[in-house]
């Protein structure tokens, strides 16, 4: 099927010539023995796992074998995703997953801009003799790959991939379980089509993916209603307990400690979307969440309008991310990332009272 969405796009993502990752097209299918890598960040996300396992779904298609590696465990409500069985995570098969990447051919990187964000891997990868193909849309990404499709201008790093594929050529190659992951990460990164980043074409290549199979009501219920209780019990919590509100400058913050999550019982996942609460609060421009993790502090930024996430995570808290969505980390004490934070949010007054 020859691509149809291709110009419109790549207008849009102001894609260039720098992304070359068209140029493997050859290089794969010429020996589809290759062996070849996906892997993408740590703790992944339905647009982290939905982009790898969607590419491993299109390869598969092609008649290319591809192994799916995550750096870290990732919550139970991405593991009704296709493939998800064959996902090995790193941190339970070291030695198995290290032999790997020494050999591999390929290593896809999905949604990271740096190879410090796959933890102990990113040595590995750095030097393995594979070569390195990145698909993303962080800001910033680090300059360690010899392929990339690369735009901060996209909705998802799913959203990338379906493009690749149509570069490829080959949207006829996508079956429902390649749909069903790459629709996963398209609805998820844009919070249900809300979020500014949700452009025209990013409904039209969802539509796609409907056609091709995809349900979004399961997806949906997959992802968002099938919690557990304890999950629950640990959101009421943090929104009766632990939300505070600063009317003055529209912001809001949850902090919780190691031993609150302990008490919750807090699994991988249980606390996915709980920064988005402080954002549904009408006049809210501004939502932050810090979690205790033990080893590190944990931090996650939303907004709206013109406060810019991703420069106060990467100038004070060793982060990043989007414009309206970024994360960061301290090795300071809970009590102190949370007045250090309290203390930098007056310097941003005038984007938040504006």
């Amino acid at each position: 099927m020859k691509s149809c969405f291709f110009s419109e796009i790549c207008s849009r993502l102001k894609i260039s010539f720098l992304n070359n990752i068209i140029n493997i097209k050859p290089l794969l299918l010429g020996n589809t023995q290759q062996k070849i890598i996906i892997t993408t960040h740590h703790k992944p996300d339905a647009d982290a796992l939905g982009s790898s396992l969607g590419l491993y779904h299109f390869f598969k298609q092609l008649g290319i074998e591809s192994t799916v590696i995550t750096p870290t465990d990732y919550g139970d409500f991405l593991k009704w995703m296709p493939g998800e069985n064959t996902v090995i995570n790193f941190e339970e098969h070291e030695a198995s997953s290290t032999e790997m990447i020494a050999a591999a051919d390929f290593i896809f990187c999905l949604d990271f801009n740096s190879l410090k964000r796959i933890n102990k891997m990113g040595e590995l990868v750095k030097l393995s003799a594979a070569k390195k193909v990145l698909i993303d849309h962080h800001l910033e990404p680090d300059n360690f790959a010899d392929f990339g499709l690369w735009t901060t201008k996209a909705s998802s790093t799913c959203e990338l991939v379906f493009l690749m594929i149509e570069q490829f050529e080959e949207v006829d190659k996508i079956n429902k379980d390649v749909a069903s992951c790459l629709y996963a990460g398209i609805m998820t990164d844009t919070a249900s089509f809300k979020h500014p980043s949700t452009y025209p074409s990013t409904h039209r290549v969802a539509a796609v993916l409907l056609e091709k199979g995809a349900e979004s009501n399961k997806i949906y219920d997959d992802i968002y209603d099938n919690y557990s209780a304890d999950r629950m019990r640990f959101i009421g919590f943090c929104l009766n307990e632990k939300l505070q509100i600063f009317e003055d400058i529209h912001t809001a913050l949850i902090c919780v400690t190691a031993d609150e999550l302990k008490k919750y019982k807090n699994s991988t996942g249980d606390s996915e979307g709980l920064v988005n609460y402080g954002l549904s609060i009408k006049g809210i421009k501004l939502s932050v969440l810090i979690i205790d993790r033990t080893h590190l502090r944990k931090m996650s930024f939303r907004s709206k309008g013109n406060f810019p996430c991703n420069e106060v995570a990467r100038l004070y808290f060793s982060g990043g991310g989007h414009f309206n969505a970024a994360g960061g980390e301290s090795t300071d004490t809970i009590e102190n990332v949370e007045l250090k934070f309290k203390t930098i949010i007056k310097d941003y007054n005038h984007l938040l009272t504006t």
